[in-house]
């Protein structure tokens, strides 16, 4: 057995034994983690991924896709990280790439100012207080060619537009806006997607195997097998907020986590709702087993300085042992992360809330609980907010050892909104946000 297989079937083997003890115990001291705690716990490292050309990067990967990268560096890994096997070293995954908004006549456009970018999966190594990149996999269609990170649907997708919002770009059926990666036992990698939204089997050198998508999607022209296994109530998925957090069990189930509430009966309703819906999908049988409704706590109190409820998301789910996740709910500025159980009780798959034409839709009740709905039950493990030297858009989590997490940001590949994203010459401006990895150690039982 290789070195590599033997750390992975360690890893495997931690999982499978449940929390870790630091974890165990703080969760078994107090029902739910008090200010003391969250300050208890510290950065304890913070490692900084260096500046590489994403041309140079994307063209290693696969040559001539991106012609011009407009002083654009590589970024954006930060979607998600999952222990690679070997200490200090983790897979992330990239989203669609560079992309921002201009309004023109009042009306935001979706830029893409690298559209030949291939979203990749990028084994990295946190050495001292560095990041380095030491793999990198491109994902590609079944005939070899690149996905990109364009939209999928003009009837459901932004309409793409060059890096000045002047100039359409074409819908690519392929394209793919990837978010959490987890990699399995023999090797191949699940992402999930918020275009779709979709669950993606990608091999173990990035050709997509297979894209699960929700019934009655219609996709058509992928260069890959699409197929119709999701709940169809998920075609009601917000825009850019498809799902954002993937976890794998130790048996080996997959929990998708939609990064915000489902647009039901509209798009105010959904920007109102704190319920969000979690899947539980079985590679073995290669279809959705349970769906579960997941309460976010009110803005204010995940982030004191917001008050706008559509500013709650959930970007990663880590597998902490049984059926137990921990969930990060968040804002772009602060997160904090939230213990749950996953309990067959909870499970609401295939009810009521399943059809579009309940009313009220799961996602407009005030109170789910009173109205009959078993949402999870959870307990604050520690506010990130309240971590000193954490950084802000937290997307990936990832166990360390015991009692330390790994965190990983999106720096949005330095891009920024507005018509001062890009110079004269059309070169990027870059924000100065960089990917950084963070370590924080958790707080022990007092």
């Amino acid at each position: 057995m290789s070195p590599y297989a033997a750390g992975r079937r360690r890893v495997h083997r931690s999982l499978a034994t449940g929390l870790p003890l630091a974890l165990a115990a703080v969760l078994v001291a107090t029902e739910t983690a008090t200010a003391a705690q969250s300050e208890d716990a510290r950065v304890i490292r913070t490692a900084t991924l260096g500046e590489i050309p994403l041309g140079t990067f994307s063209n290693a990967l696969l040559p001539g896709g991106v012609a011009d990268d407009r002083g654009v560096k590589l970024g954006g890994i930060g979607s998600d990280i999952y222990p690679a096997g070997r200490r200090g070293e983790y897979w992330t995954v990239t989203d669609r790439g560079p992309n921002g908004q201009i309004k023109v006549d009042g009306k935001k456009r979706r830029t893409f100012p690298v559209p030949g970018f291939d979203p990749a999966i990028v084994k990295i190594r946190v050495a001292g207080d560095e990041v380095d990149v030491i793999d990198a996999i491109p994902l590609t269609t079944s005939s070899g060619k690149a996905v990109t990170g364009l939209p999928d649907q003009k009837t459901r997708d932004e309409a793409p537009y060059s890096y000045d919002a002047g100039t359409p770009l074409s819908y690519d059926p392929n394209g793919l806006d990837t978010e959490g990666i987890v990699r399995a036992a023999d090797g191949t990698f699940w992402l999930v997607d918020e275009y779709g939204p979709s669950l993606v089997h990608v091999s173990a050198r990035g050709k997509v195997i297979a894209r699960y998508v929700p019934e009655g999607l219609g996709l058509t022209g992928a260069d890959y097998p699409v197929v119709e296994a999701l709940p169809s109530i998920f075609l009601h998925r917000k825009i850019n907020r498809g799902f954002e957090g993937l976890a794998q069990l130790p048996g080996g189930d997959l929990v998708l986590a939609l990064q915000s509430p489902l647009s039901l009966p509209d798009g105010d309703a959904g920007d109102a709702s704190r319920t969000t819906r979690l899947l539980r999908f079985s590679p073995r049988s290669k279809a959705v087993t349970a769906e579960y409704a997941y309460r976010f706590d009110p803005v204010n109190v995940v982030d004191p300085g917001e008050d706008d409820t559509s500013e709650l998301k959930i970007s990663s789910v880590v597998a902490v042992g049984g059926d137990r996740l921990l969930v990060e709910e968040r804002t772009d500025r602060t997160a904090r992360l939230q213990l749950v159980e996953l309990r067959h009780r909870s499970d609401i798959l295939g009810e009521r809330w399943d059809d579009d034409t309940t009313s009220p839709s799961l996602e407009q009740l005030e109170d789910p609980a009173t109205a009959g709905v078993p949402v999870l039950s959870k307990r604050l493990l520690v506010d990130l907010g309240q971590v000193a030297g954490v950084p802000g858009k937290i997307e990936g989590i990832a166990r360390v050892d015991r009692d330390t997490l790994a965190l990983i940001n999106d720096n949005d590949f330095g891009m920024t909104d507005g018509t001062g994203a890009f110079d004269a010459q059309g070169r990027l401006i870059d924000s100065g946000v960089k990917t950084t990895v963070t370590y924080v150690r958790l707080p022990r039982r007092r």
